[in-house]
């Protein structure tokens, strides 16, 4: 049975809930065949969040980590290919840090690469009904971070790592119509079919999934 740990965000930037927090607690309660799912909240907040999570990865010790976060403004589930070694923060996190230009691991490589089938993953989702895409951006706030993190902490190890962003939920676009989001029972069902396709192996899809700009 393979073990797989999902991470969420606390809210941030002004909003009273975060999707991605709002996202494990429902997975908390799916049904899950030959897969041990362990949840865990993270602070906004740049260095504790993968201290945190680097707690919880010796504790329970999981085959895949996939961090979830929110990404306003997206119109799909977002599974990024690639995070970069810098925290450029626009706004302050929630113990009010805000690095700028600075390296998240001075001595680590400039990029990691996820190490999800995210191809895969990304063709689960849609067969599930979801929209889902691969991006190739993952910002430089603490989504960045974590997601760098994690792979920072796995690598030399067989263990498979990577992040998603996922869009607003309809609530919290009520007084921003133009915004796009997604229903939660939606975003259920497309994390849950790219969990199920992460663990049936590393071998990735050989599919079309870039970018013209």
């Amino acid at each position: 049975m393979k073990k797989v740990l999902l991470s969420g965000f606390e809210p941030f930037g002004g909003e009273s809930i975060n999707p991605s927090l709002k996202l494990i607690k429902r997975l908390e309660n799916e049904r899950w065949d030959d897969v041990e799912v362990h949840l865990v909240q993270l602070p906004v907040v740049f260095g504790e969040s993968i201290k945190k999570l680097k707690k919880v990865i010796d504790e329970v010790d999981p085959d895949l980590v996939i961090g979830i976060g929110q990404a306003g403004g997206r119109t799909a589930l977002s599974i990024e290919r690639v995070a970069i070694n810098v925290d450029d923060a626009v706004i302050a996190d929630n113990e009010g840090n805000q690095p700028i230009d600075r390296p998240i691991n001075s001595k680590g490589p400039a990029a990691y690469f996820s190490t999800l089938p995210i191809k895969r993953m990304m063709k689960a989702a849609r067969e599930a009904g979801v929209p889902a895409m691969i991006s190739n951006s993952a910002g430089t706030y603490v989504c960045n971070h974590l997601m760098y993190g994690i792979l920072d902490l796995l690598a030399g190890t067989d263990k498979l790592g990577g992040f998603i962003h996922i869009p607003y939920l309809p609530e919290q676009v009520v007084d921003r119509p133009l915004q796009p989001s997604m229903a939660l029972e939606t975003m259920v069902k497309g994390i849950k079919a790219m969990v199920m396709a992460a663990v049936s192996g590393d071998k990735d899809d050989k599919i079309a999934a870039g970018a013209l700009d």
